[in-house]
């Protein structure tokens, strides 16, 4: 039996704090119609889960938390229990589809039972049907619940490569290593290579420790009052941004930023005109945002758990220009990622590793249940199948990330690159983000407008 880490634990701790919380993450296929016949459906799902033995595995608790739960396989499965079907109220817009997204992900999974569902949706207009499949965050990250909703596709789809292979925590070279260092496969050469590494383990050591003291700086850190900030209802509100890929990697090229840097310019943009529609001055300490970065090796993408640390930028939110706002989103991410933020958030789940579950399970549950305001926003960016997929030979035209909230963070924004496209999936609390709608039209301008400045930049040049 496997037993869920620190970290995958944490998730489930977070959930059990806040009673208005459901800490699952999704993904919507919207799929090209007729939808399949339901029966068949069915079958077929039945089959493609037992191949994710999460599908089938149901948690195991132990009183007090003297033991981290386990995996158990569920020897009752039912795949009835886990696929439903529902229509949508016409016209089956975007509005009716994204009412019913957050109607699904407001409600918790229910633990006696393997922790994912998957939602049929019919009536979709311009004969369309869509798949939301809907995973506890304790079972998965961005990556792996993305790598579950391949497996969920046509075999040959599901065997198609993601974006996931250009992130840097995928990047490695043959050969041996120790502490990062490479070692040479001829033995005498060993010494001097045990002694570089030796080095570099000590500076790796350093670098996780200054992180680590930042991340904790960071939380600490008490921000000018927000509407961002504050406590959960029960209700959701979800809405979705759709871009162009080619408009971020025209940004990216004519400006020499990342990808990432661009859509969180364009993220920073949007909150920024909600905040002013709002009648709030943005400030410059307003939009302290929860970054996650995947730690998953090459060796790792079919492997189904959280391999995440995190970073806390501080945003601009304040910079009235587009291009200075980037260029700052730029500087400060760089920043971060060379701080040692994310060796640092990694470390300090490392070491609650060695400490009795117990301590640290309670330590967290505590942790969460503390109010706090420094961190405002998140924004987590999945890299999704380059290739177009297909259902039961339909082809899939969008995929749409769906993030949890919690912790205060009255919105939530995840991303996530298909085919040549790229969406921008926004859960917000019902009742302290009515106009959730408005941020998701922002970000589409804001990146309609990066992509306006880098034409103009590139011709003049």
């Amino acid at each position: 039996m496997e037993s869920l880490s620190v970290l995958d634990a944490s998730f489930l701790q977070a959930e059990d704090s806040d009673p208005h919380v459901s800490l699952a993450v999704g993904g919507v296929s919207i799929i090209a119609g007729p939808a399949p016949d339901y029966a068949e459906l069915l079958e077929v799902f039945a089959a493609r889960a037992q191949r994710i033995p999460r599908c089938t595995q149901m948690l195991r608790t132990h009183s007090l938390d003297i033991a981290p739960p386990e995996w158990v396989p569920d020897d009752s499965f039912d795949i009835a229990h886990h696929v439903h079907r529902m229509a949508l109220p016409q016209p089956g817009s975007d509005a009716e589809l994204f009412a019913a997204i957050a109607t699904v992900m407001e409600r918790r999974l229910d633990r006696e039972r393997p922790l994912w569902e998957c939602w049929v949706i019919e009536g979709l207009s311009e004969d369309r049907w869509a798949i939301l499949l809907k995973i506890h965050h304790c079972i998965a990250d961005g990556i792996a619940t993305a790598r579950m909703l391949a497996e969920l596709s046509d075999p040959e789809d599901a065997a198609a490569g993601t974006y996931a292979g250009d992130i840097r925590a995928a990047r490695k070279d043959g050969g041996p290593r120790w502490w990062g260092v490479r070692l040479s496969l001829n033995p005498f050469t060993w010494a001097p290579d045990v002694l570089r590494a030796t080095l570099a383990a000590a500076g790796a050591v350093e670098h996780a420790v200054v992180g680590a003291a930042e991340l904790t700086a960071s939380v600490l850190t008490h921000p000018s009052d927000s509407s961002l900030n504050g406590s959960l209802s029960a209700m959701r509100r979800f809405s979705a941004a759709r871009v162009d890929l080619a408009d971020l990697a025209l940004v990216h090229k004519v400006f020499a930023v990342t990808l990432n840097d661009v859509a969180l310019a364009a993220i920073t943009g949007a909150y920024r005109t909600m905040l002013l529609d709002r009648g709030e001055t943005p400030g410059s300490e307003g939009l302290r945002t929860l970054v996650p970065v995947s730690m998953r090796s090459a060796d790792d993408f079919d492997v189904t758990d959280n391999r995440v640390s995190a970073m806390l930028p501080l945003l601009p939110i304040d910079e009235p220009d587009p291009v200075m706002r980037l260029a700052i989103v730029h500087e400060r991410l760089t920043k971060a990622k060379d701080s040692g933020q994310r060796e640092g958030g990694s470390a300090m789940f490392a070491a609650a590793q060695s400490v009795p579950f117990a301590l640290s399970a309670w330590t967290i549950r505590l942790l969460t249940r503390l109010p706090q305001r420094s961190v405002t926003a998140l924004a987590t960016n999945v890299p999704g199948p380059r290739g177009r997929q297909r259902v039961l030979g339909r082809e899939v035209l969008e995929i749409l990330p769906v993030p949890p909230i919690a912790l205060h963070l009255r919105t939530g924004i995840a991303m996530l690159s298909y085919a040549d496209r790229f969406f921008f999936g926004i859960m917000a609390d019902y009742d302290a983000a009515p106009d959730v709608d408005g941020l998701a039209a922002s970000v589409e301008e804001e990146v309609r407008r990066l992509a306006e400045l880098a034409r103009a930049a590139g011709s003049v040049e």
